[in-house]
């Protein structure tokens, strides 16, 4: 019970957090979801952490995610992990030794599976950047099979997510949340040899997320393709306008990137921001992957921002009222929604907005 307090408590802090951090989250399916029962997510990875945060606070599900080893090595940081329903998957190169942790994993996703409730899965198995559905792996498919042929009475829900940013790394974000067909997987598993089986499900959820996705494929037309969209403007969260293009190979003129004319307010937000933003920078420097830019970003803005501009208004109040201290608070976050609502989001630019 307190885990699921904890839980809805963290849910809800991330999901106010992410209206301030995003110009839009645009959400298509969710009818698809479906309301009971045993669902797996299978998801596309360009993103980082913020991949999983976007697509659990667009679901009323309480998601048990599959997330990389590597996230859980500090101890501090698993405690709080483990808190919120994620657990760690071992990679070959995590150490092939590490490899049979696994099985303990998949009794546990098993179990989460019989209790009807849902999981959330990477198949791609790493984050990446570019813009294309890549291979899965059999992973989720182990899990989902194992399940059912320990609980005979078991039906497991596979639901396809796409995930597509107007640009990752960069502040404010624009995502497109896209839930596909669910496939039921009880007479698939049933019908055929495992090799077959596995073989259509596989197939099944890398076709939809190809749709659900923006997908251009790795080939060596990939980079012409993309820097055509790039130079036509395209807004990315128009996934399925986006794939007709790159099917047809028909893209628009080139297009300039608008203006920003918004960027004083910015500054006035960093100063306003002034320690969070240089904590920030200095940690920035440290980050390897670009992939993980907004995963820290964000985290450092939902937690410093909070903190900084609540010390500062409980100063203000205490020297010049609590009436004054309120509407700096207020006008803070008001700032803040302006500019991340208003600020143009082009297909590309030159340097990351921080």
């Amino acid at each position: 019970m307190i885990q699921k307090i904890w839980f809805t408590f963290i849910w809800s802090t991330i999901k106010c957090g992410l209206f301030f951090y995003s110009k839009k989250i645009n959400v298509l399916g969710k009818k698809n979801i479906p309301k009971k029962g045993a669902v797996l997510f299978a998801v596309n990875h360009p993103n980082g952490l913020l991949d999983p945060l976007y697509v659990t606070t667009t679901n009323k599900r309480q998601n048990h995610f599959l997330v990389r080893a590597a996230s859980f090595k500090h101890p501090f940081i698993k405690k709080i992990l483990v808190s919120l329903y994620l657990m760690p998957i071992y990679r070959v190169r995590d150490g092939v030794q590490q490899l049979s942790n696994n099985q303990e994993i998949f009794e546990k996703c098993h179990a989460i599976l019989k209790k009807k409730e849902t999981l959330m899965i990477f198949p791609e198995g790493s984050h990446n950047k570019k813009r294309t559905v890549r291979p899965l792996s059999k992973g989720f498919i182990r899990i989902v099979f194992g399940a059912l042929e320990k609980y005979k009475d078991l039906e497991i829900t596979v639901v396809p997510v796409g995930i597509t940013y107007q640009h990752t790394s960069h502040y404010p974000a624009k995502v497109s949340i896209n839930y596909g067909k669910p496939i039921t997987t009880r007479s698939l598993y049933e019908s055929h040899p495992i090799p077959k089986s596995t073989r259509i499900l596989k197939e099944k959820v890398q076709e939809q997320l190809k749709v659900l996705s923006v997908h251009i494929p790795d080939n060596l037309e990939y980079e012409r393709i993309l820097q055509q969209l790039n130079n036509a403007q395209i807004d990315f969260t128009e996934v399925t306008k986006t794939n007709e293009m790159i099917e047809a190979r028909k893209f628009p003129s080139k297009k300039p990137p608008k203006k920003n004319y918004l960027k004083p307010l910015l500054y006035l937000i960093k100063l306003n921001s002034i320690l969070p933003y240089i904590i920030w920078k200095k940690i920035s420097k440290n980050i390897n992957e670009v992939e993980f830019i907004d995963t820290f970003r964000f985290s450092l803005n939902l937690f410093l921002c909070v903190l900084f501009y609540s010390i500062q208004a409980t100063i203000i109040s205490r020297y010049f009222g609590s009436a004054l201290g309120l509407f700096y608070l207020t006008t803070s976050a008001l700032l803040i929604i302006i500019y991340v609502k208003l600020a143009p989001t082009n297909a590309k630019e030159d340097t990351a907005l921080v």
